[in-house]
């Protein structure tokens, strides 16, 4: 795809369960402020890795964001904001099943103190989950957020997994890569219309991986049904290795409404791991990061 003013590159690093509990073993428990301030320091390393790619022209400005979270990642949405990055901020609760805010009824609020350009939200979503109440649920809270963002002049951006049910991976034989490839492309397209019959109106869907452009095809037409023309999808890595994550950008690259990618523990997890054992120093770390940022950004652009 040749790089186009709509194009979106986004470095994400909002993770927060996850990154407690992975990168400092820290489960079950809030963090110290001193554990807190630790672990805000390693996102602002990824912030300088993004920096480092952006500042330069390696990729460009106007097509490239970071996603953070308000917790650990304070002083780096401030910074963007002044120095006119585009950021986007994260309002999911992190590490649980069911799709809730953060910062429960106050969620507009924390919104509203950075005036983010993207809010936004990840829900796990099976459009077969025996529990639909779960489903609504998620759905009626995601259409809350749709219609705050739109009257707020915030995109919104949804990042819908699709953890596979008992059921199908028993009709798979519980192999999670023939789940991937046969069963989940169907399942998205059934997510999207789901979400949209409800009215959760995502001006951008931050999807899983597919291995074909006719799946990414078919899905790009149900995110456009209905005269959704601007709708646009981006590719997540999700923390899969760089060869899989190629596979993943090369079959999206050329697809009308697949405009980027947001990958993010595949570009900054090892150098992480190398600075936290004293393997790299901290500039080693950002400039190792922002290789592996403007690398996925040439794959994508062909």
């Amino acid at each position: 795809m040749a790089n186009n003013k709509n194009s979106l590159f986004i470095l994400p690093f909002d993770h927060r369960s996850s990154f407690m509990k992975k990168m400092f073993g820290i489960a079950d428990r809030q963090p110290t402020a001193e554990e807190t301030q630790v672990i805000g320091e390693f996102k602002e390393i990824i912030y300088q890795g993004f920096r480092l790619a952006v500042d330069p022209g390696l990729v460009p400005k106007e097509s490239a964001a970071i996603l953070v979270d308000e917790q650990f990642g304070d002083a780096v949405l401030r910074d963007a904001k002044k120095n006119g990055y585009r950021f986007c901020l994260a309002v999911e609760k992190s590490g649980q099943d069911e799709f809730d805010f953060e910062y429960g009824d106050e969620f507009k609020n924390h919104i509203n103190q950075y005036q983010p350009p993207i809010v936004k939200a990840l829900v796990r979503y099976n459009p077969e989950e025996q529990d639909q109440d779960l489903n609504a649920r998620q759905r009626e809270r995601l259409k809350t957020l749709s219609d705050f963002c739109h009257a707020s002049n915030y995109q919104f951006l949804i990042e819908p997994l699709i953890p596979a049910t008992e059921k199908q991976l028993a009709k798979v034989k519980g192999d999670t890569q023939r789940y991937d490839s046969e069963l989940r492309p169907a399942l998205a397209v059934a997510m999207v219309k789901e979400l949209q019959s409800d009215g959760v109106e995502p001006d951008i869907w931050k999807i899983e991986g597919l291995e074909n452009a006719g799946d990414y095809k078919k899905l790009v037409k149900q995110m456009r049904s209905g005269g959704r023309d601007r709708v646009q999808a981006i590719v997540l890595g999700r923390g899969a290795d760089g060869f899989q994550v190629e596979k993943w950008l090369k079959a999206g690259a050329d697809v009308d409404g697949i405009i980027g990618f947001a990958i993010g523990r595949t570009i900054f997890w090892q150098p992480l791991v190398d600075y936290k054992e004293n393997k790299i120093n901290r500039e080693e770390a950002a400039s190792q990061i922002s290789q592996n940022y403007h690398h996925f950004y040439q794959i994508f652009n062909g």
